[in-house]
């Protein structure tokens, strides 16, 4: 199970003692990691018993032009770069905040593709 506790070991590198269990409002999820190819998705159950899609991959993507004040669908060429990690673009990641090349040109992604089932970009 993945968890959002603190870890046991200490700054001193000792280990610190648990007073209890894992607990299940302490689950964490598997990261996704969503790529460019045929579109996919994935349903988790998460707190409460609700339901979250996830994007695995994606080869289309809602591009907000502001000088027409318009989105328009655009197929992703691939990832250009990526901010959270450099090494996501080598391998087509998208995450919130990455730029990709699309056939409109380069757009700068602003949802957030594994909490929602959409990828929303502006133009830049």
């Amino acid at each position: 199970m993945i968890v959002q506790s603190k870890g046991r070991k200490k700054v001193s590198a000792g280990m610190k003692q648990f007073h209890r269990k894992k607990k299940l409002y302490d689950k964490g999820s598997r990261p996704t990691l969503t790529k460019t190819g045929e579109k996919k998705t994935r349903v988790d159950r998460i707190r409460s018993g609700e339901r979250k899609s996830r994007i695995l991959t994606t080869n289309t993507v809602n591009v907000y032009i502001p000088n027409e004040k318009k989105f328009k669908k655009a197929a992703i060429k691939n990832v250009a770069e990526n901010q959270s990690n450099r090494h996501y673009a080598r391998a087509n990641i998208m995450t919130k905040g990455a730029i990709i090349e699309t056939e409109l040109g380069k757009a700068k992604i602003t949802s957030r593709p594994g909490q929602e089932n959409t990828i929303n970009a502006t133009l830049i």
